[in-house]
């Protein structure tokens, strides 16, 4: 099933000569609070990016002098883009998720070049500004959507998710090119009960148009329920500029906006997919979709039947689970990027040249999972009506990482977290982001062996953080404010550095493990040793039979 679906996908590429080029590859899971197994509201982040160092962004409330400017500049690049008025408060922000527990995050999905502009505020500026001035996930949409009408949106196409301790919203997002200030958007509120998710490609189709009105005191259209909002001009600036001419009932946002390819399909949508078949019993039948199948075999005119923007899950959906989400692979699928010859003998998923490859001038694409080795950092955002929100941070690929809890009130951060404790050129032996690296890249050279060994140690910090929540809880329960957010501060940053300490150990115990390509063997907890203390032999480890039987034609035999 794999090789002949790799084939159709090398079709299509030479077909319809698709091309990823985001530089920010995120994915983001959403779980409203009647879907989630403890009654809050939970949301996913993925910052994948080769350009990106992973470090815990930290914001402390502060009070502004009245008619002090607050200096814009692009998160990607950090490129000056010029400056606004500034709040006379601002609350404080861990990583993206304020002190009231409102948390936005995004995924960057391009769109139409003729849409994309320089000029205004980024999407990384909007996220900040936002949680910086709003307490609930509509004031945010309000405040973002504001910024951009006023003074214009610098970035490509976006989805955000925006949620709070009461409900989620996803919002598809992108600019006018130029032509005029503000953005073509949607924001669509996720039903309590269900779950949604996006991973690069735009994800609202068509809009309730019927029943609904134009709010002139917020500017935007809402629908007769008012769980869907969008902007006035969405249809009527997509048709001047001729983006589409159908009939307003038929309009998508997604298929107008950021039109389907090869790679919205089998590299971003098949995110999703994996993501939803873990909670419907009958996401299987969106296959073709996902993997852009259909689109092959129609020539790029049809894509299948896209799959809902959001639906309720066949059971709720726990925080650990949410958790190994993000450490989807695609195992047990069609698309399991651990398995076939270029995983190796050890199945591992790095894929060397990137997403795609050309041989004899044909384009051929490899799977791209939620968990990847080229993300920075992750989060899950986990807001908690009545109690103090997490937010739970990872460094690195999910697959080989932790995910340590950050109260979103702690008053400052983890130095192994800090943003300057190295950075992308320069090694830092206190910086978790350089550890947890350097374990990874090791782990991927013998991937099948050595992940069960680094699976336990992993188990058990994370258990101990799940059990320790219900304790913390009961701990701070009647603390006052500033003697609460002290220990929730205390706490987060022992967790960190602790977990950091212990995950410098899990090198130094695989790297002597499974030194020079053996195995060294254990008993009792320790490696074995002779009679006379001197190491033992270790296990020369041979390679799987199936890669025997691939090498064999090319190795001396009697």
């Amino acid at each position: 099933m794999k090789l002949i679906l790799r084939q159709c996908i090398a079709l299509a590429a030479a077909s319809v000569m698709s091309c990823f080029v985001s530089t920010n590859a995120c994915t983001n899971f959403l779980v409203g609070k009647q879907a989630s197994a403890d009654g809050s509201v939970m949301i996913t982040y993925a910052m994948d990016s080769y350009t990106h160092y992973g470090y815990l962004n930290f914001t402390p409330a502060a009070d502004h002098p009245k008619g002090s400017m607050r200096a814009i500049v692009e998160g990607d690049t950090g490129k000056p883009l010029g400056e606004i008025p500034e709040m006379e408060h601002t609350y404080s922000v861990v990583g993206y998720m304020n002190e009231h527990q409102l948390a936005v995050f995004e995924t960057t999905w391009g769109g139409r070049e003729a849409c994309w502009d320089t000029v205004g505020i980024d999407y990384v500026s909007l996220m900040q500004i936002a949680l910086e001035r709003c307490k609930t996930a509509r004031e945010a949409i309000d405040c973002m959507v504001g910024l951009v009408a006023q003074y214009g949106y610098a970035s490509e196409g976006e989805s955000f998710s925006v949620a709070d301790t009461n409900e989620v919203w996803l919002m598809d997002m992108t600019g006018k090119g130029g032509k005029e200030k503000g953005a073509v958007w949607v924001a669509t509120r996720i039903p309590d009960d269900c779950i949604s998710a996006h991973a690069n490609q735009a994800r609202t189709t068509t809009l309730p148009l019927k029943g609904s009105k134009y709010d002139k005191k917020k500017g935007y259209c809402v629908s007769k329920d008012g769980t869907v909002l969008w902007s006035k001009d969405v249809i009527s600036f997509a048709r001047n500029n001729g983006f589409y001419t159908g009939e307003d009932s038929q309009f998508s946002y997604a298929a107008v906006y950021n039109p389907y390819e090869l790679s919205g399909l089998y590299v971003c949508e098949a995110r999703v997919w994996s993501f939803f078949r873990r909670f419907n019993d009958d996401m299987d039948r969106y296959f073709d979709y996902a993997t852009g199948k259909t689109f092959f075999e129609t020539g790029g005119k049809e894509t299948g039947e896209p799959m809902p923007l959001y639906f309720k899950p066949n059971h709720k959906v726990g925080l650990q689970e949410l958790k190994e989400c993000m450490r989807d692979q695609y195992e047990g699928t069609p698309l399991d990027i651990t398995q076939g010859t270029a995983a190796g003998p050890w199945h591992s998923k790095l894929r060397y040249g990137g997403l795609t490859f050309k041989l004899d001038s044909v384009p051929y694409w490899y799977e791209r999972p939620t968990a990847t080795q080229q993300t920075a950092c992750s989060f899950v955002a986990h807001i908690r009506p009545q109690k103090e929100g997490i937010f739970w941070f990872s460094v690195d690929d999910a697959a080989t990482s932790l995910y340590v809890p950050m109260y979103c009130r702690i008053t400052a951060i983890p130095e192994c977290y800090r943003f300057g404790n190295g950075d992308l050129y320069t090694y830092s032996p206190t910086s978790a982001w350089w550890t947890f690296n350097i374990v990874a890249n090791w782990v991927y050279t013998k991937y099948a062996r050595m992940i069960e060994d680094l699976r336990k140690t992993r188990a058990v910090w994370e258990d101990k953080f799940n059990s320790q929540i219900s304790v913390i809880d009961a701990t701070v329960a009647d603390m006052p404010d500033n003697q609460r957010r002290d220990f929730l501060t205390r706490y987060s940053i022992a967790q960190a550095e602790e977990s950091h300490a212990a995950w410098k150990e899990l090198g130094i115990y695989l790297f002597t493990k499974y030194l020079d390509g053996v195995e060294r063997q254990e008993e009792n907890g320790t490696f074995k040793r002779n009679q006379w203390g001197r190491p033992d032999s270790p296990n020369r480890l041979s390679y799987p039979e199936p890669y025997l039987r691939t090498i064999s034609s090319e190795v001396t035999h009697e």
